[in-house]
């Protein structure tokens, strides 16, 4: 007889948010990508307005493919190199690069030097009149942290420009051990947040609930949210969340 035990999970999905371990998620198979490892992190199933996958590219992985002409798309990797072919031009992209692509872009990524893991979010662009977004190609070491709330100690990185042309922002934040949020957010934008580096607690809705590198959080509009950083290291993560738009009635 097979022994059987009760195995923990630190998961945990409620209404308005989600925090899901990458233990738990399993491997997914995307048709338009070759020799790689999709975990579908957030999405539409979830209450989410955006999808967000964690790639995982051998060697060989890549995709070759279209999006669709209502469709954005961003780029960050994780580990490894990756190579991305957008507009014409090809671009080298190390660990801390990122990308974003407009609506309808066409575009070639792949793996370079070895297997590759990336962040890769994609979302239904809220069009309006006079505006329109560019590609954008960077690095994130080569962004300079801005204090947060006059903070010094918290530095937040902004990897897009904040105009009416982009309906999205994606950011980094750091935190020192001991420092938190200077207060409980609520407010309409979701986030799609992914642990880079050390751990905390996070609040959301109305319990603290542990949170470490390599943790997915999926928060909703108007989730009650705060961040405390424990343990030895800088927590870092980077973030998701939907702005510059009116709400649609």
């Amino acid at each position: 007889m097979a022994s059987q035990a009760r195995v923990a999970s630190r998961a945990v999905v409620e209404r308005n948010y989600a925090i899901l371990p990458p233990e738990g998620i399993p491997e997914s198979v995307l048709p338009e990508w070759t020799a790689t490892a999709a975990r579908v992190l957030t999405a539409p199933a979830m209450g989410a307005e955006f999808v967000e996958y964690l790639l995982d590219l051998a060697a060989t992985g890549g995709s070759k493919q279209t999006l669709g002409p209502q469709i954005e798309a961003f780029f960050y990797v994780l580990e490894g190199r990756a190579r991305l072919e957008l507009g014409g031009k090809a671009h080298d992209l190390a660990p801390g690069g990122f990308a974003y692509l407009s609506p309808g872009s066409k575009f070639t990524l792949g793996a370079t030097a070895g297997p590759a893991r990336l962040l890769w979010l994609k979302k239904r662009y809220q069009p309006v009149a006079g505006h329109a977004p560019s590609d954008r190609i960077g690095n994130e070491r080569d962004i300079l942290g801005e204090p947060f709330m006059d903070i010094k100690a918290l530095l937040l990185k902004h990897l897009l420009p904040d105009t009416a042309d982009y309906d999205l922002a994606m950011n980094i934040f750091t935190f020192p051990p001991g420092y938190s949020l200077p207060m409980t957010e609520t407010h309409i934008m979701e986030h799609g947040l992914y642990f880079l580096q050390g751990q905390g607690d996070y609040y959301l809705g109305d319990t603290w609930r542990e949170v470490q590198a390599g943790d997915f959080i999926w928060m909703g509009p108007y989730c009650p949210q705060g961040f405390l950083a424990t343990g030895s290291e800088p927590a870092r993560y980077i973030y998701y969340k939907n702005v510059n738009r009116d709400v649609e009635l």
